[in-house]
C-alpha cells in the first residue's frame, strides 16, 4: 500500500517510465508498432496469395499430433492441415467417417501447439456441417476457436456444401474447399475410387471447383483426378488448387505425414501397395518396425525390462513388511510370488554391481 501511495506521487512521466520497466510485455512489442512479416512467422492468405501470383508451389502436409507437426514447422511447410484422415491412420478405423468433433479439436489442438510457422487448416468431419449453415458454421468456429486453427476445410461439391462454405466464410472464416476423391463420401462414390476419368465426372470435377471458389474457398483441393483435369481446374480457378494424386499441374501439393512408405496401413488405400503419387523421402517405417520387434522380443524372452530399468526399489524392511502384510490380507500367493520376484532382482543385480567393483 505504502509503494502505491509513493507512486501516485512521482510525476506522468516518471510513472510511464516506470510503467514499462515493470510490464512483463516486450516493450517493443507494446510501442513498437506493427512488426514486419519473418520467415518465423504464421504464414499468412496474403502470403499464399503472393505465392501463387508468382507461380511458386504451395506446400501441405497433413498432420495428426505434436511431433509431426514440430517436424513440419523445422521443414518450413506452408500449410499443415490437421485431416479427418486421423480416423484411419491415428485411430484405426478403416474410413474417415468415424472421428468425431471432439477427438478432432484433440488433434488440431496438439497440431497447434508443435507448427508455429504454418497456416493451420482443420478438416470438419462427417456429420457436423450437413444438416445446415448455422450447424456448419458453428463446428467452423469451434474448429478455430477450441482447436487453435487458421481455417477450415471441407469436403464436396453438392448444392448444400457450396452453401455451407459460403455461409462459413460470410461468418469470417477462412475456407479450403476439396473436390474429386472426398473419401467421406466413399458409401456414394462406391469406395476409394478415382474421379474425373469421363468426360462427365471430369467437368463436374472443374465445376465444382469453381462453384467452392464463387462460394469464397481460398483454395480447393483436388484428390484422384486424372491430370488433365487437374491442369484444366487449376487453369480456370482464381485461386490455388492443391493436389494430392493430381498430377504436377496443380498450385500446390499435399501428403499425409503418415505415407503408406513409412506405415503399412495407410489411410487412403487400405491395401498392401503404394499409392502411384506417393514418392518415398525417407523410410523410417523399417527402423520403427525394426525397433517394435526387438522390443517385443525382449518383453517376450523377459529380457526387458532390465535391472537398468527397474530403477524403483524398496529397502529390506519395507519388503518383509510388505511380504507380512500380504500374508495377513490372506494374500499368500502374492507374497510367495514377491518374494521370488525379489529374489530374483537380487540375484541378476548382483553379478551387475559385482563386475562394477572389479
Amino acid at each position: 500500500m505504502a509503494f502505491l501511495t509513493k507512486l501516485s506521487k512521482i510525476s506522468p512521466l516518471a510513472r510511464v517510465c516506470l510503467s514499462r520497466c515493470m510490464s512483463h510485455v516486450p516493450e517493443n512489442t507494446v510501442y513498437g508498432g506493427p512488426t514486419p512479416q519473418t520467415a518465423d512467422r504464421r504464414v499468412t492468405l496474403n502470403q499464399l496469395k503472393q505465392k501463387y501470383k508468382k507461380g511458386e508451389p504451395i506446400t501441405v502436409v497433413t498432420a495428426y499430433d505434436y511431433p509431426s507437426a514440430v517436424h513440419l514447422d523445422i521443414a518450413g511447410i506452408d500449410i499443415c492441415l490437421v485431416g479427418d484422415s486421423a480416423s484411419m491412420v491415428v485411430h484405426g478405423h478403416d474410413t474417415t467417417l468415424l472421428i468425431s468433433l471432439e477427438e478432432m479439436l484433440v488433434h488440431c489442438r496438439a497440431v497447434a501447439r508443435g507448427a508455429k510457422r504454418p497456416l493451420l487448416v482443420g478438416d470438419l468431419p462427417f456429420g457436423t456441417y450437413e444438416t445446415s449453415t448455422s450447424q456448419a458454421v458453428d463446428t467452423a468456429v469451434k474448429v478455430l476457436r477450441e482447436g487453435g486453427m487458421d481455417a477450415i476445410k471441407l469436403e464436396g461439391g453438392s448444392p448444400s456444401r457450396i452453401t455451407a462454405a459460403k455461409a462459413i466464410v460470410e461468418a469470417g472464416i477462412a475456407v479450403i474447399g476439396h473436390v474429386g476423391l472426398t473419401p467421406q463420401a466413399i458409401s456414394v462414390l462406391g469406395g476409394f475410387r478415382p474421379q474425373g476419368k469421363n468426360v462427365s465426372s471430369a467437368i463436374k470435377v472443374v465445376e465444382t471447383a469453381m462453384a467452392l471458389q464463387e462460394a469464397g474457398c481460398f483454395s480447393v483441393v483436388l484428390e484422384c483426378v486424372p491430370a488433365p483435369v487437374a491442369a484444366a481446374a487449376t487453369s480456370a480457378l482464381r485461386i490455388p488448387t492443391i493436389g494430392i494424386g493430381a498430377g504436377p499441374f496443380c498450385s500446390g501439393q499435399i501428403l499425409s505425414f503418415y505415407m503408406k512408405k513409412i506405415f503399412k496401413k495407410w489411410w487412403f488405400y487400405l491395401l498392401k501397395v503404394t499409392p502411384k503419387f506417393c514418392k518415398q523421402y525417407a523410410c523410417v517405417r523399417d527402423v520403427i518396425k525394426k525397433a517394435l520387434s526387438e522390443y517385443k522380443e525382449e518383453v517376450n524372452n523377459g529380457s526387458f525390462p532390465g535391472p537398468s530399468h527397474t530403477p524403483y526399489k524398496m529397502n529390506p524392511d519395507d519388503v518383509n513388511g510388505f511380504f507380512k502384510e500380504l500374508e495377513k490380507l490372506g494374500l499368500n500367493k502374492a507374497a510367495s510370488v514377491a518374494t521370488a520376484a525379489a529374489e530374483k532382482m537380487n540375484t541378476v543385480q548382483r553379478p551387475d554391481t559385482e563386475a562394477s567393483q572389479k
